[in-house]
C-alpha cells in the first residue's frame, strides 16, 4: 500500500511542478505573517496537489503548508503532509534548488513520499519496506540507497539559506570531509543518493519542509533523529507544526 501511495504521489508532485514551472522567472513575491516568503507559484502548487490527491486517495487527510492554519489539531488516522513550494527563496533567486513535497504520516512517522525537483528533472520517492527510487528526466525510477561512511570522513550537507552557529558547531565536532550547502529538501535526497552522509539542522524548520524527504531517506536506509537520538516525530499541530532540532543520517559506519 505505501509503495502504491508514493507511485500516486509521483503523477500528482509532477503537475504541481508543472504548474510551479509555468510561473518560474515571471512572478514576485508576498510576505506572510510569519516572514516568509509566498508566490503564486506557491498557490498553484497548492491547488494542483489538492485536486489531485482528491483524485488519487480522497481516504486521507490533506495538511498544506498554505492552509495548516485551518488545522486546529492533527488528524488521528494517517494523513498526508505537502509543502507544494519547498524553498521559495531557491525559486525567487532562480537556483533550481527548489521542491515539492508529499509525505503520508502514519503513527507520526512518514511512511511514503515524494520530492520533486522540476526545474532540475529529479525525482525521489521512498516507501518504508519498500525502497527508495530516484529518477532524471523521463527516465524510470531507478533503486537508491544510503552510503557507509568513508574511513577518511564525513561528508555534510547543510542548508543554502539557513545556516547557524549551532550547525558550525556540530561540523566542528565530527570529521567532516567534505560540505556542500543545498536548498531546500534536497539534502535529504543526497544522503538517500548515498551522495552524503549527515545533514545536521539546527535553525527553524516546519513538519511539511521535512517529512518527504524524510521518507525518502528512512526508506533508502537512513534515520532522522532528535540531536539526542529520539525519534523524529510529525502531527505536532499544537505547536503550530514547528519541528525541532534534527540530525539526519545516512547508512552507519561499518
Amino acid at each position: 500500500m505505501r509503495q502504491d501511495l508514493a507511485r500516486r504521489f509521483v503523477a500528482v508532485a509532477r503537475e504541481a511542478g508543472a504548474r510551479i514551472m509555468a510561473i518560474y522567472g515571471t512572478t514576485t513575491a508576498e510576505q506572510k505573517a510569519d516572514g516568509s516568503p509566498l508566490t503564486a507559484a506557491d498557490l498553484a502548487a497548492h491547488e494542483a496537489i489538492l485536486e489531485g490527491l482528491r483524485a488519487c486517495c480522497p481516504e486521507f487527510p490533506v495538511i498544506s503548508e498554505e492552509d495548516a492554519a485551518l488545522a486546529a489539531a492533527a488528524p488521528e488516522c494517517p494523513f498526508i503532509l505537502v509543502d507544494p513550494l519547498d524553498g521559495t527563496r531557491e525559486f525567487l533567486s532562480g537556483n533550481g534548488e527548489f521542491t515539492v513535497n508529499i509525505a503520508l504520516i502514519e503513527d507520526g512517522v512518514p511512511v511514503a513520499g515524494v520530492v520533486y525537483a522540476p526545474a532540475l528533472g529529479r525525482l525521489w520517492l521512498g516507501a518504508l519496506g519498500a525502497g527508495a527510487e530516484a529518477s532524471h528526466g523521463d527516465a524510470p525510477p531507478q533503486p537508491i540507497g544510503c552510503r557507509h561512511p568513508a574511513d577518511d570522513g564525513l561528508v555534510a550537507v547543510a542548508s543554502r539559506s539557513h545556516r547557524d552557529a549551532a550547525t558550525d558547531a556540530f561540523l566542528a565536532d565530527r570529521p567532516i570531509a567534505g560540505l556542500r550547502s543545498v536548498g531546500s529538501s534536497l539534502k535529504f535526497c543526497l544522503l538517500a543518493e548515498g551522495e552524503a552522509d549527515v545533514y545536521p539542522r539546527f535553525g527553524p524548520t516546519m513538519e511539511w519542509d521535512t517529512a518527504a524527504g524524510q521518507a525518502v531517506l528512512a526508506a533508502a536506509g537512513g534515520a532522522v533523529v532528535t540531536p539526542d537520538g529520539d525519534p523524529f516525530r510529525y502531527g505536532k499541530a499544537a505547536t503550530g507544526w514547528r519541528n525541532g532540532p534534527f540530525i539526519a543520517w545516512g547508512a552507519p559506519k561499518r
